[in-house]
């Protein structure tokens, strides 16, 4: 992407006056006029409409990565990449950075609507493990994952699919590799109860946030919202047990699952 954004911002329009046209936050505008944050194609398209550029702005998005995702995720995903620390939250199922492929599978055979194909399901499955090959990376980015009990008790995919998908996170966390607290059912209501959010840090831009619900999603970097958010995230995080209790809590129900099974 460059600076080229801010080209054609500069010329007759602040940031703030092209935030009220194109219905984005300044501080979205500043990140990508500095080159700091990649646009998704929706960002692109709404600068190209404030800015009457036609679709100038959309042909500067970064090309040759063909792997599927949701439109909403794009700028999610890149900013993933970039991340020295993420922070999940997994609210009805399996953050999709941890997912195996089993379970990846079986979410999106269950759940996408309308139904992907074979073909489609088995692109986005490739596209979930490539993003968790960050975790590659013995250190970076450091990782936490909150999960709500009830991801654990939903029973995806099957006993099987769950058995394995319940053991790969508490290899995760027992290797040091990832933090993984429970939240428990028994703590009833809590602030995160009608989302699934990732919080991000960087080592040189803010940090940023991403929510997602049925079939939107976005990206945020004010720093008041963001700021509410981790707020929201830590405050949950009260109530989740200790990472020793909830490796137990993940080995045990991975237990009851491949009882289950047999």
């Amino acid at each position: 992407m460059g600076t080229r954004y801010g080209d054609w911002v500069r010329p007759g329009m602040t940031q703030q006056e092209l935030a009220v046209e194109a219905v984005m936050t300044r501080s979205h505008i500043a990140h990508i006029e500095a080159g700091r944050r990649v646009p998704s194609r929706e960002d692109a398209r709404r600068l190209d409409r404030a800015l009457g550029t036609g679709d100038v702005l959309q042909s500067f998005l970064p090309g040759g990565d063909d792997d599927p995702v949701a439109e909403h995720f794009e700028a999610a995903r890149h900013l993933e990449k970039q991340a020295t620390a993420i922070r999940e939250f997994g609210l009805n199922y399996v953050p999709g950075i941890l997912q195996t492929a089993a379970y990846a599978h079986a979410v999106l055979r269950e759940t996408a609507y309308p139904p992907l194909s074979p073909k489609e399901r088995e692109k986005a499955v490739a596209t979930r493990l490539k993003r968790a090959a960050i975790l590659n990376d013995p250190v970076n980015p450091v990782m936490w994952a909150m999960l709500d009990e009830a991801v654990m008790r939903r029973p995806i995919g099957g006993p099987g699919v769950m058995t394995e998908q319940l053991t790969h996170l508490a290899d995760l966390a027992e290797n040091g590799r990832i933090r993984t607290h429970v939240l428990p059912l028994g703590t009833g209501g809590h602030p995160l109860l009608s989302t699934m959010l990732s919080l991000m840090w960087f080592e040189d831009q803010p940090p940023a946030a991403y929510m997602e619900g049925l079939y939107t999603g976005g990206v945020e970097d004010s720093p008041a919202l963001v700021e509410l958010l981790q707020g929201a995230y830590h405050q949950a995080l009260g109530d989740a047990l200790p990472v020793k209790e909830s490796v137990a809590l993940l080995r045990a129900t991975a237990k009851d699952y491949a009882d289950h099974e047999s």
